[in-house]
């Protein structure tokens, strides 16, 4: 189980994201757009500067659903190997079948 603390982190990033997406693809786009003045174009990006760091979606880390854990993350199911293991040992993940010998 991963600390609670890394957890809530990662979803008061989520939460960010979500909540200044709209904002940071405008003043992006309008970094980008070669139709506007070099001014213009300069003061979206300081404007996209002064966002707050933890709203780019690039800082939001894949955790598992069920323990937390960072590494060892299938984006399918949301989970860890560790964990789709386990529920996969127990017969409570639908379509996998865990092979032992």
């Amino acid at each position: 189980m991963a600390k609670k603390s890394a957890i809530e982190k990662n979803k008061r990033r989520e939460r960010l994201v979500k909540k200044y997406a709209e904002k940071r693809a405008e003043l992006k786009a309008a970094a980008k757009d070669e139709g506007l003045s070099l001014e213009e174009r300069y003061a979206a990006r300081l404007k996209l500067a002064k966002l707050p760091r933890n709203s780019a979606e690039i800082r939001v880390r894949n955790r598992c659903e069920v323990t937390g854990r960072p590494r060892g993350y299938y984006r399918k199911l949301k989970m860890s190997r560790v964990a789709l293991r386990e529920l996969g040992s127990k017969g409570l993940v639908p379509g996998l079948v865990k092979s032992s010998w």
